[in-house]
């Protein structure tokens, strides 16, 4: 209910580089009918862009536009005097793409709806050479990541900057869009592996791929077989004769690791200790599972046998040039 000091406002963050194509979304959506709202919205503009918002769009939509240019003054105190100010029922954040996202806090009666980002496809490749760790915490916990200006960039390369962003944020949603609109970018061909093989043979970078790809299209690997090398690691909450085989993936720097691995069905014990490495011949399925959100990817093995750890026991993603 509209008035109720009790309950918290929604916000909606985009966040990307200069000439991403922030204001061009946000003006977009505020002139859509269906994100017409009664009461007034509360823009925050943390930059100043090419596109500006028109005052007619400003006036339709009852939206006030705020600016913040010094991160410093991007406060939880700053956030609530505009509240008062405004009084809005929702608040749109154009968040710098220059500053730090782990410094970006709201306040307590203000929560995160949707966290965006948008990147424009002819600067990725520099930005994420040069300035990979903000890109990094721009993309982590966003849940939709566009990519627009594809038009000038072949699929190949697409696919690449494709992988770069899954590897930092598996779970989003990504859109690459061109002049003509949103681009299918889920050709089986641009996989560096041949999943007509029997079974399908991972190695190196190809299981971090793999794992990507998987989560994205599970259909395509049901029913078909995979070999890899894989850690073997057993979480305290895994179900009896199950285990997790996988890799420690490297996403932007060496402080920045996490474990790439889907649930496995053994049978019996496992044929090592856990931390130890094995070479997993393993059927995949898309079921439920204790810990998943929904279906997905676990994986019924057939042979495993101890192996030595590989000379590319990281999956290195970092090094993965865009």
């Amino acid at each position: 209910m509209l008035g109720n000091s009790k309950e918290q406002k929604p916000v909606y963050v985009i966040n990307g580089f200069l000439d991403s194509g922030k204001t061009s979304f946000f003006a977009y959506t505020l002139g859509q009918p269906y994100f017409q709202t009664k009461g007034r919205t509360l823009l925050i503009l943390c930059e100043e862009g090419v596109e500006e918002y028109s005052q007619r769009l400003l006036g339709s939509s009852n939206t006030a536009l705020e600016k913040i240019d010094d991160p410093d003054e991007f406060t939880p105190a700053a956030l609530m005097a505009l509240e008062s100010k405004y009084d809005p029922e929702r608040i749109l954040i154009e968040w710098n793409g220059m500053w730090d996202f782990r410094n970006f806090k709201l306040p307590k009666k203000w929560r995160l709806e949707q966290q965006m980002t948008a990147i424009n496809a002819e600067t990725f490749a520099m930005y994420f050479t040069n300035m990979r760790s903000l890109l990094a915490e721009q993309l982590r916990t966003s849940e939709l990541i566009m990519i627009n200006r594809c038009d000038n960039i072949d699929e190949k390369t697409l696919m690449s900057y494709k992988r770069n962003i899954k590897a930092i944020n598996q779970r989003a949603e990504l859109v690459f869009e061109n002049r003509t609109g949103e681009i299918d970018m889920t050709t089986e061909e641009d996989l560096p592996f041949d999943i007509s093989q029997d079974p399908i043979e991972l190695k190196g970078i190809n299981y971090g791929i793999w794992y990507i790809d998987a989560m994205e299209h599970p259909d395509r690997y049901v029913g078909k077989r995979v070999r890899f090398k894989a850690m073997a690691m057993k979480p305290d909450n895994m179900p009896e004769g199950c285990f997790v085989p996988g890799r420690m993936a490297m996403t932007c720097c060496a402080q920045d690791m996490q474990f790439l691995g889907y649930a496995c069905r053994s049978g019996k014990e496992l044929p090592v200790k856990e931390g130890e490495w094995i070479t997993l011949t393993a059927r995949i399925a898309k079921e439920d599972f204790p810990g998943y959100d929904a279906a997905g990817i676990v994986l019924n093995a057939e042979e495993t046998t101890a192996a030595e750890e590989p000379s590319d026991a990281i999956i290195d993603f970092s090094g993965q040039s865009a």
